[in-house]
């Protein structure tokens, strides 16, 4: 099924919303690289043909619905936490930050927001209602999903480290990715508070260890 404005209606519903947001972020589960959030408010309008969950959609088509994307919505916002923000605050605060910048940036202010998921990592003052594959139900999250993964796929094509394949796999653990680290160690670009670096003997000496006080940690995402 594509995706709907369905929630979006049900929430615009209630007297005290006129304007609804959808979120989505891309690399929270990538070992390099910034975590990347983006809001998205629409009019309600038909959307450009073929939106749908970004991972439903290859690249080149994610590349060209980016650009319909960006002419149609009625306001786009992005938010990023970097590697090191991440490393320093866990990924729950960082991700809370990057969805905040992402929100702050619009240029029109939501009433309500659709978070893709099951943890809300916004929190106040936006009252955000939880969907779980909310980038293949909704309409504006699937736009925030396409949007985010272009802006976070493009940034990573750009910043060099051949040997590791950002270009291709955007920071995630490809075996490409996975054979560079054990040989030549992390770029300044990857997160060294991941596990990862417990599996690699020769520079398991660089893993950082987070300030257990400073935000939530990633745990909180998975557990």
């Amino acid at each position: 099924m594509a995706p709907s404005y369905s929630i979006e209606q049900l929430l615009l519903a209630q007297p005290s919303i006129s304007r609804v947001a959808g979120v989505d972020e891309v690399g929270r589960g990538a070992w390099a690289g910034p975590v990347t959030v983006c809001a998205v408010v629409t009019d309600l309008s038909e959307p450009p043909s073929g939106l749908t969950d970004s991972k439903q959609l290859s690249a080149a088509k994610r590349a060209s619905l980016a650009g319909e994307l960006e002419s149609w919505a009625l306001g786009i916002g992005y938010g990023e936490s970097s590697h090191t923000e991440i490393d320093r605050l866990g990924m729950t605060e960082a991700l809370r930050r990057a969805a905040r910048r992402a929100l702050e940036a619009l240029p029109v202010r939501p009433d309500a927001v659709i978070l893709d998921g099951k943890h809300d990592y916004i929190g106040p003052p936006w009252p955000v209602r939880l969907e779980v594959k909310g980038d293949a139900a909704s309409i504006s999250v699937a736009a925030a999903s396409v949007l985010a993964k272009v802006r976070r796929d493009t940034y990573m094509g750009t910043i060099g480290c051949v040997e590791y394949a950002f270009a291709e796999n955007a920071g995630y653990p490809s075996p490409v990715h996975q054979e560079a680290l054990a040989r030549l160690g992390p770029t300044e670009h990857h997160r060294l508070s991941w596990s990862y670096l417990d599996d690699l003997p020769r520079w398991r000496h660089l893993k950082q260890h987070r300030d257990p006080s400073v935000g939530e940690g990633q745990a909180s995402l998975f557990g």
